[in-house]
């Protein structure tokens, strides 16, 4: 009898979760690894808060893994406590679906001030990622700079700016209630480099920040009158851009109200400096270079000095603009694209096309598209994967016992969860959220999400 062929899966995130889903239709079994005793990636640690329903998709997840061939291993992490050789041993095909947990830098002097955060810690901390929960943010400033023209950078300016009291109807993190409580910001800047026709936001991010009726949207109208590059380019723009240009009218167009807090956007200007005073340099400032969009050799449209400076007074600067990989120890990396190298899906080391290792999601493409997105770059990477089983271009594995790989698996760490344990940890955190009227109070330490699979049937 021929036996299956097994793959693992590094990363229980939406691009890991769908190529799992094309491994078992392709007749694979799937153990998946994560670094947290949870799964979903950043469904559960990156959207926002009040934006619930995206998180609905993690139903189709529980679906994937009730699957007869799934198996969940969360806490181990990749180049810690297992190695690639451990898992390339033990299957015959790996797939790294690792994401990109860094955040890009602004590469200004002062960056790393206190008070001059990413966007990615932030979001993590407000989310209850285990990692985050210690962290502490400068919310007592009366500005912030949100730098980025992103989705994420308009989360974020929308999450410090809202009352507290409708965060709580979320599932945000006890401990960033508590702050955002105290709170005192009165404005917070979302600052671009390009003008509004370039900006990457969507409409109905726009629209949300429009809708806030105890904050104030600012847009100041001179902003908007475009220079002949942009208008060229809004002339031929796809629905998005004209509605966000519509949009962006219309909020210039509103009187100034007396609200608590204002949310305003400055186009057209980049970080210069995060600028600090005191004993520990903490961030008091941002100097802000003014620009103008011009048209490169490629034809592409640029953002570029005008010479014009100023200073912004602020407490907290928040870098939106993009994320990157992180390397792995054992694994390729490309430092320029800050993905692992690979060629259709199939990891790539010293212009090698490696046997049996593959790479899927942001890993493989860069930090691009929206949640969906994975499920089409899922389907090519198993369509690569299958296309090498049939060819018999996978893992030379004569014997295989899925018994000996989850024994090593257990071995690699003190406390590892299966999906069970999972199920625990998911039910006491919508228990105690169904107390408070909250979808769910989530554990935010991984001691306590260990100990709370514990006491269920996974033990």
């Amino acid at each position: 009898m021929v036996r299956q062929p097994a793959a693992v899966v590094v990363g229980a995130g939406p691009s890991g979760f769908y190529t799992a889903a094309q491994l078992l239709d392709a007749g694979f079994t799937v153990d998946m690894v994560d670094t947290l005793p949870t799964p979903f990636g950043l469904v559960r640690a990156g959207v926002a808060p009040d934006h619930p329903n995206i998180k609905v998709v993690t139903r189709v997840f529980d679906k994937v893994a009730a699957r007869d061939g799934f198996r969940f291993f969360g806490g181990l992490t990749l180049g810690e406590n297992i190695s690639r050789k451990d898992l390339t041993a033990h299957y015959d095909a790996t797939v790294y679906a690792t994401g990109m947990p860094e955040s890009s830098r602004l590469a200004v002097p002062g960056e790393d001030r206190p008070g001059s955060v990413s966007a990615t810690g932030l979001v993590a901390w407000y989310n209850g990622h285990p990692d985050a929960a210690e962290s502490t943010y400068g919310l007592s400033a009366r500005r912030a700079v949100v730098i980025g023209n992103g989705n994420v950078a308009m989360d974020v300016a929308r999450i410090l700016a809202l009352d507290v009291e409708t965060l709580r109807r979320t599932d945000m993190a006890d401990h960033a209630l508590a702050a955002l409580d105290r709170s005192r910001l009165e404005e917070i800047v979302v600052l671009g480099r390009r003008g509004p026709v370039q900006a990457a936001f969507t409409s109905p991010e726009l629209r949300e920040l429009a809708k806030l009726s105890e904050v104030d949207v600012h847009v100041d109208p001179r902003d908007l009158d475009l220079d002949e590059h942009s208008a060229a380019s809004l002339a031929s723009a796809d629905p998005t851009t004209r509605l966000n240009m519509d949009l962006l009218h219309e909020l210039a167009a509103r009187e100034t109200r007396s609200s608590r807090r204002r949310i305003t956007f400055r186009f057209l200007s980049s970080p210069l400096e995060v600028m600090g005073d005191g004993p520990d340099g903490t961030v008091t400032g941002l100097r802000i270079g003014r620009n103008r969009i011009e048209r490169g050799p490629d034809g592409s449209l640029r953002a570029v000095a005008t010479g014009e400076e100023q200073a912004v007074d602020c407490g907290l600067v928040i870098r939106a603009i993009g994320y990157r990989g992180r390397p792995v120890s054992g694994l390729p990396f490309d430092e320029r694209s800050s993905r692992l190298p690979n060629v259709d899906g199939r990891l790539v080391e010293d212009g090698e096309v490696q046997r049996g290792e593959y790479v899927v999601g942001w890993i493989k493409r860069g930090p691009s598209g929206v949640i969906g997105t994975n499920k089409k770059c899922a389907v090519d990477t198993a369509a690569a994967i299958r296309a090498d089983r049939d060819s018999g271009r996978l893992g030379p594995h004569v014997e295989y016992s899925p018994e000996a790989s989850a024994a090593m698996l257990r071995s690699r760490a003190r406390s590892v969860v299966d999906w069970r344990g999972w199920q625990v940890i998911d039910s006491a955190e919508a228990a105690a959220g169904q107390e408070q009227g909250r979808p769910r109070v989530k554990f935010v330490r991984r001691e306590d999400l260990f100990a709370a699979a514990a006491t269920g049937p996974a033990a």
